[in-house]
């Protein structure tokens, strides 16, 4: 009796444990594949079984090649038989030949346990959050009375982006700052909207409660400055550079692009409408001037004008930095690699490359040093006459040939380039993208299209008069097509000269003849050929007047600047895979496409560049707006919700707050209708942007990086934003917007060029101090304070600048001239007759925005008056610094010491 009560008792002691331990085994939650298993086979397994290796035919890249049989000829994973895959038994092995990972650690217990439990559960493929569409995500509900602090919290919020943050907060038990001062979050704000600290008088009215938070924001957004501060964001993105790159690195005229993406963000273009224009504006419907600028967002790329180059080699260049820009840019994801195989960590196959390549392949610029296709901008008198031909074309032709007659005029495409001519003989191709042709010269045009033209226009240069031109069809015994005589000319020349009528492809074969000449002179450089369909209306009163006008406007030389066009049907090329990414190594010919692993390509949509850019701005795209949200939060805070900017693949670093990420990115997309101004508003107004980025010991501890958001941002300033901060503090900073990039003062020899004399040339009167975004930028020779300060020379684009901290950076600000000069306006503008104390203390007020503390207004005042007391012993070192006086006084001087000495100070230099 007493054993059964004992049993008894023991069966009551242990059920509730038993079942306890039954409910914990039974709620464990399956192993995700996404955040549990892709890192460990990113990290341990895929170098050799991924999309570089398949050692022993297995592959963990993609879900088909991981359950596909291998060498062996059974599958390595067998789903839901952990026992029984050949995976699970080689982690397991001891012998280390056999063991895998081959040649490298263990995997730990966990690592093999996770593995073993997701195979047992069936082996479920999941795909990385990346890649998945963000869903309908709610806002968490902060629950006051619960909070650490409630008081504190509800002065907090401000909007649903502080709910995010401040349930993550609660999380780890900790507790926001407070709001900043008016006079920091003015600043702040300021620096983050428009580049540059507020006005006196704006930061006046917000202090004195006559215009609210929001008010201050709304006002920032309108000015025009907004669109100079954004831009150079934008810039590194698309490598914007005055210079073409490479060994001769010659000037390049695309400062419009430049002035495009201002004007974009000041009136806030939609930045899917803002995606379009720069991806493909020339395939627009009737595209505007301004829609065509925007497309030289891909003529940034680099121009080699070396001699003895391989124009398509350098041309194909091209088109592969389009193409990794491209998605660099827009969709966060590093493709370079997959040029010479698959993805080695995300799901891009080799041949979805060359797909995407395909898009890029069609366009008409070709590494010539003319740049062509260059778009015109015509005096209002060239204007008037290029309309008249135009309204022409419009009134007695049909659409096609307004079209094409618009486009010559805009851009003349499309023409036979020289470059690419065959079969040269008795003659030569230069380096100066022209066929020299000698008498009895010849060369061939593969495949070319006579168009029905009545008409061959050649772009020439002569070297003698009486030269006969002879045009045929197919080769030396063709039929002519052709055949007159040209004079010499002593500048390039567009001229036109008649032909017989024919509209079929083939090759067209020029000969040159002059028994007047010497022995392998050069008669003529051949630039360009093309035919275009008649100007019609012949048989009006008016049209040699008008055929006259159009070779004047042919002949023009106007400003221009490099834009994309696509070539016409008849010289659409050919797109192949590349044999181990080598372009002189073509196997299978491919279409266009898009990856299989993103959003689906919609057959409505053109298959070009407008296609292409149609499929990115898809609202079922994943990428894109959880790339733009992520890069403009790395703006602001000085790191993403993704820290890994520049990749949101599976490598990256996990999102600190994936629900917001997803929550910000849909509303972008469908409240914001892509407004990039309206997102930056919604950050802006949060109680988080709001906080006092003050940190302490213990805060420094739990979250060094600020991942959490328990404080404001605090971040040093750019490049451009220091030097532009220095000229707008000391009242030197131009407001002038637009136009050719300027040259500020630089130390001399920075600029050695070689193959031309061009120089460095110091801008005067107020392009000496304009902003940095317009600034003159030669990529083998960046401007020297902005390099130190970690602005790039943008080669290729420059997704995140590196911030670092070194001596130079002192260096710089304390004795480049530019701050030197800035100092000693700093100084003089805040002079106080006779009360040197004032005067420190307005300096330091006006460049900080904060009231001087009395240790620092007493260490500043020393520095005054050591410095005072060596000008006044040596006169001539006060007439070598101060050179923007006549005569400066040693008083001044020294206070120019004392605002130097401020304006290198951690509070100017960094946005708290």
């Amino acid at each position: 009796m007493k054993k059964n009560i004992t049993d008894n008792i023991y069966w009551f002691l242990f059920l509730p444990l038993g079942i306890l331990l039954l409910g914990a085994c039974q709620s464990s939650p399956p192993v995700d594949f996404s955040t549990q298993i892709k890192p460990i086979l990113n990290n341990k397994c895929i170098t050799c079984h991924g999309g570089v290796k398949k050692s022993g035919g297995f592959s963990l890249l993609f879900k088909n090649e991981a359950f596909a049989k291998t060498e062996s000829g059974v599958p390595a994973i067998i789903p839901g038989d952990a026992a029984g895959s050949e995976m699970i038994k080689r982690l397991h092995e001891e012998d280390p030949e056999l063991r895998m990972p081959y040649e490298k650690p263990k995997l730990t217990g966990e690592e093999i346990d996770l593995l073993t439990r997701w195979i047992d559960e069936g082996a479920k493929w999941g795909q990385h959050w990346a890649y998945s569409l963000p869903e309908k995500v709610d806002v968490p509900k902060i629950n006051m009375k619960a909070s650490l602090s409630p008081g504190t919290t509800s002065g907090f919020i401000k909007n649903e982006i502080d709910h995010f943050i401040l349930s993550r907060l609660n999380e780890k038990e900790l507790q926001p700052n407070p709001s900043a001062e008016k006079n920091i979050i003015a600043r702040r704000l300021s620096l983050d909207i428009v580049g540059i600290p507020p006005s006196q008088e704006l930061l006046q009215r917000f202090e004195n409660d006559q215009l609210s938070y929001e008010g201050l924001v709304d006002t920032l957004f309108n000015q025009k400055t907004y669109g100079e501060k954004w831009a150079t964001w934008w810039l590194d993105l698309a490598r914007y550079a005055d210079s073409k790159g490479y060994e001769k690195d010659l000037a390049r005229t695309i400062w419009r692009y430049r002035d495009w993406v201002i004007g974009a963000f000041n009136r806030d273009l939609p930045y899917d409408q803002f995606t379009k224009e720069q991806l493909a504006g020339d395939l627009l419907p009737d595209p505007s001037p301004d829609q065509l600028i925007a497309t030289a967002f891909h003529r940034n790329t680099m121009n080699n004008d070396e001699g003895g180059t391989d124009d398509e080699e350098y041309r194909v260049a091209t088109v592969i930095d389009r193409l990794n820009t491209t998605f660099e840019v827009w969709q966060s994801t590093t493709m370079g690699c997959v040029q010479c195989h698959s993805h080695p960590y995300d799901p891009f196959k080799h041949e979805e490359y060359y797909k995407l390549m395909a898009f890029f392949n069609n366009s008409r610029d070709e590494d010539t040093p003319g740049e062509s296709p260059v778009l015109k901008f015509y005096s209002p008198p060239q204007q008037k006459s290029v309309d008249r031909i135009l309204n022409w074309a419009k009134k007695y032709g049909d659409e096609e040939t307004f079209a094409t007659y618009k486009n010559f005029l805009q851009f003349t495409e499309p023409v036979y380039k020289s470059h690419f001519y065959k079969e040269i003989n008795n003659g030569s191709y230069d380096d100066h993208a022209s066929v020299v042709l000698w008498d009895k010269g010849n060369c061939i045009i593969e495949n070319g299209y006579t168009n029905n033209a009545s008409f061959v226009y050649l772009n020439f240069r002569s070297h003698y008069d009486g030269t006969k031109i002879i045009i045929r069809e197919k080769g030396s015994g063709g039929p002519i097509i052709g055949e007159f005589i040209i004079n010499k000319q002593k500048q390039n020349t567009t001229a036109r000269f008649p032909i017989k009528k024919t509209e079929r492809q083939n090759d067209i074969y020029i000969e040159t003849h002059n028994t007047n000449s010497k022995k392998e002179a050069n008669l003529m450089n051949l630039y360009w050929v093309a035919f275009i369909p008649d100007l019609p209306g012949k048989d009006q009163p008016e049209w040699n007047s008008i055929n006259s006008n159009l070779m004047e406007a042919l002949n023009w030389n106007t400003p221009t600047v490099p834009i994309m066009v696509e070539n016409p049907n008849h010289m659409k090329r050919t797109t192949q895979l590349f044999d181990r990414g080598s372009w002189m190594s073509k196997t299978d010919t491919v279409e266009p496409g898009t990856p299989e692993s993103l959003n689906v390509w919609n057959t409505d949509w053109p298959e070009n560049r407008l296609g292409l850019a149609e499929w990115i701005v898809d609202k079922k795209n994943p990428l894109t707006a959880r790339t733009l949200v992520n890069r403009v939060w790395h703006q602001i805070y000085g790191r993403g919700l993704v820290s890994t900017v520049e990749d949101i693949g599976s490598q990256s670093d996990a999102p600190s707050h994936p629900a917001m990420l997803d929550w910000l990115s849909l509303r972008f997309m469908n409240e914001h209708k892509w407004s990039v101004k309206k997102l930056i508003k919604e950050i802006v107004m949060a109680g988080t942007y709001r906080q006092s980025s003050e940190s302490t010991p213990e805060m420094y501890e739990i979250d060094s990086e600020n991942e959490l958001y328990a404080r404001g941002p605090r971040i040093r300033l750019g490049a451009e934003q220091i030097r532009d901060q220095a000229l707008a503090v000391a009242g030197l900073l131009s407001e002038k917007m637009y136009g050719p990039g300027v040259m500020p003062p630089q130390p001399d020899g920075v600029w050695q060029t070689v193959y031309s004399d061009a120089q460095w040339v110091e801008s005067k009167g107020e392009d000496r101090y304009r902003r940095g975004v317009y600034t003159f930028l030669k990529r083998t020779s960046p401007y020297p304070s902005f390099l130190t300060f970690d602005a790039g020379s943008r080669e290729v684009a420059t997704i995140r600048r590196t911030v670092t901290n070194t001596p130079l950076q002192a260096l710089v600000t304390l004795n480049d001239p530019v701050y030197l000069e800035t100092a000693y306006h700093l100084a003089k503008n805040n002079r106080v007759p006779n009360d040197v104390e004032k005067s420190i203390a307005q300096s330091y007020k006006n460049a900080t925005f904060k009231e001087i503390s009395p240790n620092r207004l007493k260490a500043l005042k020393t520095l005054y008056s050591t410095s005072l007391t060596e000008f006044n012993k040596n006169s001539e070192a006060l007439k070598l610094f101060i050179q923007f006086e006549e005569k400066p006084t040693a008083e001044l001087s020294a206070l120019t010491i004392v605002a130097n000495a401020i304006m290198n100070l951690d509070e100017f230099l960094t946005k708290v």
